[in-house]
């Protein structure tokens, strides 16, 4: 159990292992973490990280566009500061900072 809402079904389950290998300072857009996997899409991985993503890095998964998911912002900004994720003041540098799932830096 990842919060106390149950046992995360295996999709779900499967997200948040990508989610616990993006590294430190990069991170991964919701449709990055679905194509990555090759199922679901942006949608199903917010889903996923809105009911069981609290015990795994969420600042890392972010909208395409380098933006926090609503309502977190300055708790995300605090985390990449303390991680060297590049951005600019509340979107991530998308280019600098996107994890492909290949390289570690």
């Amino acid at each position: 159990m990842r919060d106390g809402r149950g046992q995360p079904p295996p999709y779900a389950e499967r997200v948040l292992d990508v989610v616990e290998r993006i590294p430190r300072g990069k991170v991964m857009s919701y449709g990055d973490v679905a194509e990555y996997l090759g199922e679901g899409g942006p949608r199903q991985v917010g889903r996923v990280m809105s009911l069981w993503g609290g015990a795994v890095p969420w600042w890392r998964v972010i909208h395409a566009d380098g933006t926090p998911a609503a309502g977190l912002e300055a708790e995300c900004v605090a985390r990449w500061r303390e991680e060297g994720t590049p951005h600019r003041g509340t979107r991530a540098d998308m280019r600098a900072a996107r994890w492909d799932g290949r390289d570690r830096p």
